[in-house]
Formats: C-alpha cells, sequence, structure tokens
C-alpha cells in the first residue's frame, strides 16, 4: 500500500471515529433522563423560566440543528457554562487539566519504562528455558498485577505509605510527592501487561538466528541486546502504546477520586452526580479524541519504525 494511500485511509478513520465521538457526547445530553432546561432553571422555577432556558439552550431546536450547533460551537472550542457553576466549561477543563497531564506523563513514562526493562530482564534470565522458577514468580506476579483494579491498588498504596508509614501525602496535590503514589496506583497494570509483550518479544528475538550468531561470536551481552533485542522490544511496546495510553487515561479518572486529585477524571465525576451535562460532553469528548490521536500517531510510528509493518501493508 502506497504511503500516500495509507495516510488518507488512517485519515480517514480517524476523522470517522472523532465524528462518531462527537456523536455520542451530543447524545449525552438527550438521552440522560430529566430536562436539563430544569436542572439550570432550578426545582422552585416556573414554566415560563423553564421555557426561557430551553429557548437559551437552544433546546427547543429540531435536533438535526442543534447538533450542526453543537459542532460549531466544538470547533470555536465553545462547550458553552456549567450547570453547577455557570462558569464557562472551557475555564473548568483549563483549571484541572494540568493535574491530569502531569499524571498521566508520569504514568507513561513510568509504564514505558519499568514495562520495557522489566520484560527485558525476565527475557534475558528466562530465555532458552532457564530459571522456571523466576518464570514462575514472574507469570503469578504480573497476572496479579494485572487484574488488581486501580481504586484497589490506590487504596491499599495509601494505606500502606500514608496511614500506617507516614512517608507521602495520603490525598491531594501537596506538591511533587503527591503524585508519587498516584503515578504508580495508575501505572503498575499496564506495565504489568507491557512487561508480559516485552519478555515474549525479547524470547522470539532471542531464538532468531542471528542472535544465536551474536552469541556464537562472543559479543558482549550489552551490544547483542542494545543492537538485536532493544529496537525490537521497543516496537513491541510501542505497538501496544495507544492501548497503554487509553488504558493510563481511564485509570486517572479512577486514581484521581481515590488520591483527591483536582483533575479532570475527579471532575468527570463529580459533574455526572451534579448532572452538569456541558462538563460531562467536553471531558468525555477531549479525553476521547486524546485516545483516537495518539492511537493514530503510534500507528503511524510503528509503521514507519518497523519494516515488518511497512512490508505488510505495501
Amino acid at each position: 500500500m502506497h504511503v500516500l494511500t495509507w495516510a488518507a485511509r488512517r485519515i480517514g478513520v480517524t476523522a470517522a471515529l472523532l465524528a462518531g465521538l462527537l456523536v455520542v457526547s451530543f447524545l449525552l445530553l438527550h438521552l440522560v433522563p430529566g430536562d436539563p432546561a430544569v436542572r439550570v432553571a432550578g426545582l422552585n422555577a416556573t414554566p415560563e423560566q423553564v421555557t426561557a432556558v430551553r429557548q437559551r439552550l437552544g433546546l427547543d431546536q429540531p435536533i438535526h440543528r442543534q447538533f450542526i450547533g453543537y459542532v460549531a460551537h466544538v470547533f470555536q472550542l465553545d462547550f458553552g457554562r456549567s450547570f453547577q457553576t455557570g462558569e464557562p466549561v472551557t475555564e473548568v477543563i483549563g483549571s484541572r487539566l494540568g493535574v491530569t497531564l502531569r499524571l498521566a506523563t508520569a504514568g507513561i513514562v513510568v509504564t514505558m519504562s519499568a514495562g520495557v526493562l522489566i520484560g527485558l530482564v525476565m527475557g534475558a534470565l528466562t530465555r532458552e528455558g532457564r530459571r522456571r522458577g523466576a518464570e514462575a514468580s514472574f507469570a503469578l506476579g504480573t497476572s496479579l498485577a494485572g487484574a488488581v483494579p486501580e481504586y484497589v491498588t490506590g487504596a491499599l498504596l495509601a494505606l500502606v505509605f500514608s496511614v500506617v508509614l507516614g512517608w507521602l501525602p495520603v490525598a491531594g496535590l501537596t506538591g511533587p510527592s503527591g503524585l508519587i503514589l498516584p503515578t504508580i496506583a495508575v501505572s503498575l497494570a499496564p506495565a504489568a501487561v507491557l512487561s508480559r509483550i516485552v519478555r515474549v518479544e525479547t524470547l522470539a528475538v532471542l531464538a532468531q538466528e542471528y542472535a544465536r550468531a551474536a552469541w556464537a561470536k562472543r559479543l558482549r551481552p550489552l551490544r547483542v541486546y542494545g543492537v538485536h533485542v532493544l529496537p525490537n522490544a521497543l516496537t513491541a511496546a510501542l505497538t501496544v502504546g495507544g492501548l497503554v495510553f487509553a488504558g493510563l487515561l481511564g485509570g486517572t479518572v479512577v486514581v484521581e477520586n481515590v488520591f483527591a486529585l483536582p483533575g479532570l477524571g475527579s471532575k468527570l465525576v463529580e459533574s455526572v452526580m451534579a448532572r452538569d451535562y456541558p462538563v460531562v460532553q467536553a471531558v468525555i469528548l477531549l479525553l476521547g479524541a486524546a485516545i483516537v490521536l495518539v492511537n493514530g500517531c503510534v500507528e503511524a510510528a510503528v509503521r514507519l519504525l518497523d519494516p515488518r509493518v511497512r512490508a505488510a501493508t505495501s
């Protein structure tokens, strides 16, 4: 497949996913129970006041006109005003976005670093059927780490390191130390899954003839792993990078609420409970768009870096 053809197809898929995301976020306002106009006007509002609010929000127009207006406002980065506070939604999101970006960035760095490093080490230790005990322990540990929900991990970390030992803050963003436990909680499961993938790729590379030839030539282990194993391991990690990012974003929603961090995740839950639909729409649209765009970038990077993928799509 020619690169321009592939790029056009990828852009088309990304555009279709973003369009679907727009539709889903728009329908949230119309599918949830209750009248948004009543929510804005207040339970004690008169019918005339509710009607005026409905007209102001454009809810009295046909649904297709509402959708066109919604899309037009989204492209202008205008998500309306919060039902709860009356502030512009962009300001509400802007005040919370930094915390989520810091947590997500730290989570990605820890996940990718720990996942690749542990996978490489375990692949080296267990190659050619060696150290069966270490292999069994690794399989058990990563299975448990990957299966435990983030809220359980976060609660256990807070109990041990904050309540019992008193080393780190239990909640809130009091400084850089306030991100340590949330980062571990959000990174543990994806790092465990990634380490298993990297280990499998490491074992596959070490079983190839060129790797065996490198060992036969008595090359230094650092060169063998640096030249032959690490590039393949990084490609394997990058291949699942989009899924890791999506999992991390989902994990931040949970972890922010566990540790009371003032980020988008905690704001999303708060807005859902308060039926603050404009904020819910904007946060879901923002997080969903980030996942779609990152997955597109990851696919492009894998195609660029991995000759096997280029050959398969050419």
